[in-house]
Formats: structure tokens, sequence, C-alpha cells
């Protein structure tokens, strides 16, 4: 469970990444100060990427939890360890 876990994270980061570099435009200016600025970087991508990152940490966090109380409860974090557990209490 934990290298899905990790999983998860690394295709997020992978994502975040994605949409960072994909907004990327050689000699743009942060959209921030004085004057008219005929090339700015457009600031949205950023801003959907901060609020991806805290989503994906809370994903994380949740996925923390649950690993720790399944093994608390089942005494086992592996996959088919668990699914054998479950059919024997299930019948």
């Amino acid at each position: 469970m934990i290298k899905a876990i990790i999983s998860i994270e690394i295709m997020q980061s992978a994502i975040v990444l994605f949409f960072v570099t994909i907004n990327f435009q050689v000699g743009a200016q942060p959209p921030i100060g004085v004057g008219h600025q005929t090339n700015v970087s457009d600031p949205l991508p950023q801003a959907l990427m901060l609020t991806a990152i805290v989503i994906g940490v809370a994903v994380t966090a949740v996925s923390l939890a649950m690993l720790i109380a399944i093994q608390h409860k089942y005494g086992t974090t592996d996959w088919q360890e668990l699914i054998k557990k479950r059919r024997e209490l299930g019948s």
C-alpha cells in the first residue's frame, strides 16, 4: 500500500510540473510592478497548481491515516494478505 501512496504522489507531482512548464515563456515577466509590460506570464496555472499541491497533501494525509487504520485493524499493509483476511472475515 505504501507503494500505491508513493505512486499517487509521484503522479500528482508530475502533473503539477507539467502544467507549470507548459505555461513557460522565455523572457516573460511576472504580472507585478509598475508600467506596461508586453510579455507577461499568466498567473492562473501557478495559482491552480498551488491549489493542486494543497489538495495532494490532504489526499496523502488521508491515505496515510487510512493505511495506519488498516494496519491496526488487520495487522498488515500488503494488498494480497488484506484481501485474504477480508474474505476470511466475510465468510
